[in-house]
């Protein structure tokens, strides 16, 4: 059977050669029992000066103790021919799987989700690549099953739940935060809230752009994704941040907190060579209200927050 087009539109490769141009495919995912959190992030980067390279990194966040970052890549990568949308440096990303090793871990998952794409960033804004960057979670409500190897420890992954996402750009933002958060029953959020680099943008206060999926339905907008939520207000920090305002008449308050201890900051490299400062975890806890309607996640929120310069806090990858 072929694959619905929105679908194909939100998860085949985008980069085709050109320089300057940042690929990412991603996926975070959650025990609903023990709270241990995984994170597989695999990118291509075509710097504006220089020869394309792909690498990425894995991070293991147990229930216990502190997370894990391994490192795979970078080797010379040319644009993607068959049907696998990454593969380099022993890792691998297409259509339900993706496999990889990088130091003391290794995976092997699958995943199924027959929900549509959440469209984060207007549909049209992706076709067309009328943004500096943007972003679509191929399958924001996925159940991932496969192994996942710890040292010499193999365990299975059974009714993990998480997400699939596909990044494409210039690069990353002058600073940003983001947010996926499952409810349950198909419930689902996912925001990114962005301050643009590039210059007469640079200087605006950071951009949200929201979608929920409640009751089977997205919302704000229809199926062709809708622009920022102007009337939302960002407050960025390292553990606390939020957006708050007003979409369509409705009060909308969305907090993440990401506790230091569950949390991994990994240096990002910009294709013109500029650097920042992503700090993430997979166990965060969410706090949500749309008017009288509340949701709470707590230590299975995915969530990171990117600083530049100043802001930015040491690295901190934690490995073994």
């Amino acid at each position: 059977m072929d694959e619905p087009v929105d679908h194909v539109l939100a998860a085949h490769p985008r980069w085709r050669g050109a320089k300057g141009r940042l690929e990412v495919w991603y996926c975070t995912l959650s025990d609903p029992v023990t709270r241990a959190g995984l994170w597989v992030h695999c990118e291509t980067v075509a710097p504006t000066d220089g020869a394309p390279y792909a690498h990425g990194w894995v991070t293991w966040f147990p229930a216990e103790g502190p997370p894990r970052t391994e490192r795979f890549g970078p080797e010379p990568v040319a644009p993607a021919t068959g049907p696998t949308w990454f593969e380099a440096a022993g890792a691998a990303v297409g259509p339900q799987g993706l496999t990889g090793a990088a130091g003391s871990l290794a995976w092997d998952l699958s995943w199924k989700d027959s929900a549509a794409p959440l469209w984060t960033f207007p549909r049209v804004a992706w076709e067309r690549e009328l943004l500096p960057g943007a972003q679509v979670v191929l399958a924001p409500t996925a159940d991932f099953a496969g192994t996942l190897t710890i040292d010499d420890s193999t365990r299975c992954i059974d009714g993990w739940r998480g997400n699939v996402a596909h990044i494409y750009g210039h690069g990353n933002a002058k600073r940003w935060g983001w947010v996926h958060a499952d409810f349950g029953n198909g419930n689902v959020l996912e925001a990114v809230t962005a301050q643009s680099p590039k210059p007469g943008l640079r200087r605006l206060p950071p951009l949200a752009f929201i979608r929920f999926r409640i009751d089977g339905t997205d919302w704000p907008a229809g199926p062709l994704g809708q622009g920022p939520a102007l009337r939302m207000r960002t407050t960025l920090g390292l553990r606390h941040w939020q957006l708050q305002g007003r979409i369509d008449g409705r009060e909308v308050l969305i907090r993440v907190d990401q506790p230091p201890q569950r949390c991994v900051s990994l240096q990002y490299t910009d294709p013109d060579g500029g650097t920042c400062v992503c700090t993430n975890t997979e166990q965060a806890d969410v706090y949500v209200e749309i008017n009288d309607r509340q949701w709470s996640v707590l230590g299975t929120g995915h969530a990171e927050v990117g600083l530049r310069g100043e802001q930015a806090p040491p690295v901190n990858e934690r490995t073994p």
